[in-house]
């Protein structure tokens, strides 16, 4: 019988080995004491079973609250577990509850993460994942091989009309942006109800088209219950749009999931909420399954922070992230990482240093909002900054050779 595995990082008092066993009967067929039908047939058939251990050291002290009685040791590990297909099929939120349950509630661990999961190829027949995907989505947006798709997010957050938004589209639109997304706060407003809003961003994305045969993405976050998520999707296909946005965390797999099987848009899958479940560095859940999580749903864009980003995570965090969302899965290849958060040209040098890759979305808010030359320079600077780097210049020499992008460097350079 198929089997999935996952791959958990654990801390605990207790023996790994006893730890790493309550961690699977709890996630199976067990509890704290054995019950009548708990037959050894049964355990056979549908109990979890410890597939590895491999140790990795002690820690001086808890990393959360345990067990008080227990030992002072606190020992770590990663562990594998596996389960029968036959304790949930294909179906994903009662995997979730088994990959991601109770086990975070046991006094056994002081520690507990979920780093990576596999499943068995069948799930390939029954989930098509994302419909665009990394390869697909880039098309849409007229963007090839060569370069990343250059993205923006709409700054102000919250407070701008529906006017001066597209306004703004249009200046982006003539500088050469591929992409611009509402931020994850804003859904419908007072001054920028959704449909308004659509209508007025796609009749500029439209007309621009006509012009230039290029169709520049605006993610529109269609973000609500599933009849306002409905609505919302089909108000931006009525426009002519291609993409819209949702915040995954808040949503949650099914939801996504309705969205994401309609096909005629790229689903951008905002992690708003991220570092709820994954600052901790033994607690929640990393990327890599997280990432698997969503592909299921059929998500095509995935946010991974960025190199030098704002917030907590670290760089080699983010370098996973993009590998993950290039990993090849079930039977879809790869999906597009959204490199955000704090960007500015200049970290294109060392985000294509440590990945070697063009297959991203690269975006700058304030990087191209607040450039000195405004929106039309921003977005020149990014193109010039990725250029150089995948033509191997410095930072320093790209400054020297493209006024735009030395400009980003004296206002952004000097701060970062």
């Amino acid at each position: 019988m198929e089997r999935i595995t996952a791959t958990y990082l654990i801390e605990t008092p207790h023996e790994v080995e006893k730890a790493a066993a309550v961690l699977a009967g709890e996630q199976s067929s067990g509890t704290f004491v054995s019950v009548p039908g708990e037959t050894e047939e049964l355990k056979t058939r549908f109990a979890a079973r410890v597939e590895a251990i491999e140790e990795l050291g002690e820690a001086s002290g808890p990393s959360m609250p345990g067990d008080p009685g227990a030992n002072k040791v606190y020992k770590r590990a990663k562990v594998t577990v596996s389960w029968s297909i036959e304790n949930f099929g294909y179906n994903i939120p009662t995997l979730i509850s088994t990959l991601q349950g109770n086990l975070y509630e046991l006094r056994q661990f002081t520690g507990l993460k979920l780093d990576d999961f596999e499943v068995p190829d069948s799930y390939g027949d029954v989930f098509r994942g994302p419909r665009f995907g990394m390869a697909g989505t880039k098309q849409l947006a007229s963007v090839g091989s060569e370069r990343p798709m250059i993205g923006t997010i709409i700054k102000p957050s919250v407070g701008l009309t529906a006017e001066y938004t597209a306004d703004l589209v249009k200046t982006l639109a003539e500088a050469g942006i591929d992409f611009v997304k509402d931020d994850e706060l804003m859904s419908s407003t007072s001054n920028s109800p959704f449909k308004i809003r659509v209508e007025k961003i796609m009749r500029v994305i439209n007309d621009f088209a006509d012009k230039t045969g290029k169709k520049i993405m605006y993610a529109f976050n269609i973000t609500g219950d599933l009849d306002t998520m409905r609505a919302n999707y089909d108000t931006i296909v009525k426009a002519g749009g291609t993409c819209a946005m949702v915040s995954i965390n808040s949503v949650g797999w099914a939801g996504v999931k309705m969205v994401c099987d309609r096909g005629q848009l790229s689903i951008h899958g905002h992690r708003n909420g991220w570092g709820m479940i994954n600052r901790h560095p033994l607690l929640g859940i990393n990327f890599p399954a997280y990432n698997k999580i969503w592909r299921l749903a059929g998500v095509d864009q995935m946010h991974v922070n960025g190199i030098k980003n704002k917030f907590w995570e670290s760089d080699d965090s983010v370098v996973r992230s993009i590998k993950s969302c290039h990993t090849p899965f079930l039977k879809n290849e790869s999906v597009i990482p959204v490199v955000s958060s704090g960007q500015w040209g200049g970290q294109a040098f060392e985000t294509y240093k440590r990945t070697h890759t063009t297959d991203l979305l690269y975006m700058a808010g304030g990087g191209i909002m607040a450039h000195p030359s405004g929106p039309t320079g921003g977005v020149k600077a990014l193109h010039q900054s990725w250029a150089c780097a995948v033509d191997g210049l410095t930072l320093e020499e790209a400054a020297k050779q493209h006024k735009e992008f030395g400009e980003s460097v004296e206002k952004f350079g000097k701060s970062k």
